[in-house]
């Protein structure tokens, strides 16, 4: 099985590696220090892809990154979705993300509560508190750092909670914390 990370890299400098190297490790059970393998190729914004295995770093590679625009949700329902470590094998969420109709992106719900995008954690902003889903689907390292900078309050995240928050987040890490303010979700 292949896993992968991706992080951020920008005017030379590198975003927090520590939080994609504990990730590793808490993946295949072993350190990998990235600073030994990323050197961005140019100053811009890019999009490191690190490709990785049981025993050794694949592939590192790096792409000009361009934020999607999103603005339209649709949930799409699947109770047996798995998506625990970040491996190469997306297949089920670019399934559920072909349900998109007309919407952006999708917000998968799993047993009646919020997990993720395909793209992103997400995190809703409800009575003056941003809160993100205590079971993601995958335990991002944006959605980890905010969490542990107390920032952001993991709770089990209902659909009508999601449908009363003023306004939602996506976190990853090429786009940090982004809030939107003007969406639209459909059910």
């Amino acid at each position: 099985m292949n896993y992968f990370e991706t992080i951020k890299c920008n005017d030379y400098k590198i975003y927090n590696l520590s939080y994609h190297e504990k990730r590793i490790a808490n993946t295949i059970g072993k350190n990998i220090n990235l600073q030994e393998y990323i050197y961005p190729i140019n100053s811009k914004l890019l999009k490191c892809k690190v490709i990785y295995n049981q025993d050794e770093v694949i592939s590192v590679s790096f792409l000009p990154y361009t934020k999607k625009i999103i603005t339209t949700f649709k949930l799409v329902y699947d109770d047996e979705i798995k998506y625990k470590y970040k491996s190469e094998d997306r297949q089920r969420l670019e399934q559920l993300y072909l349900k998109r109709e007309n919407a952006d992106e999708i917000i998968i719900v799993k047993n009646n509560l919020i997990t993720d995008t395909t793209i992103a954690n997400i995190a809703i902003f409800l009575e003056n508190q941003w809160f993100t889903a205590k079971v993601p689907l995958l335990k991002g390292t944006t959605r980890q750092r905010y969490i542990d900078n107390l920032k952001i309050k993991e709770i089990n995240i209902t659909i009508k909670m999601l449908m009363n928050a003023h306004r939602i987040a996506l976190l990853n890490a090429m786009i940090d914390f982004d809030s939107i303010d003007e969406y639209k979700i459909l059910v």
